[in-house]
């Protein structure tokens, strides 16, 4: 289901996400999981097959070009993935360096 909300900012900031992991698109799943930005579905499919424990979600910081819903011509930005925890602490996920390894 998507919701527009008013002010996004607040609604980040109900889901823990840090103003240095935002981007322009916010997804709570029903489990309370947030995916931030233009994360590849295929790592918020294997983040859901097992959560890490310490983890509230995944995020893709800004928008970089050839993420999905990004793609422009056939440039590509190499971006990484990274893991939301519980304490407000970040970790790499995934590095992506090539459009193949989003699908």
């Amino acid at each position: 289901t998507a919701q527009n909300v008013e002010d996004l900012s607040l609604f980040k900031e109900r889901y823990s996400v840090p103003q240095q992991m935002r981007s322009c698109h916010t997804a709570v799943t029903t489990d309370g999981y947030v995916f931030e930005g233009h994360v590849p579905a295929k790592y918020m499919a294997q983040f859901l097959k097992n959560p890490p424990s310490d983890a509230i979600g995944l995020a893709v910081p800004g928008m970089p070009v050839g993420s999905p819903g990004m793609e422009y011509q056939d440039k590509f930005m190499p971006y990484k993935v990274m893991q939301l925890n519980k304490d407000g602490s970040t970790a790499i996920y995934a590095t992506i360096e090539s459009p193949q390894q989003q699908l």
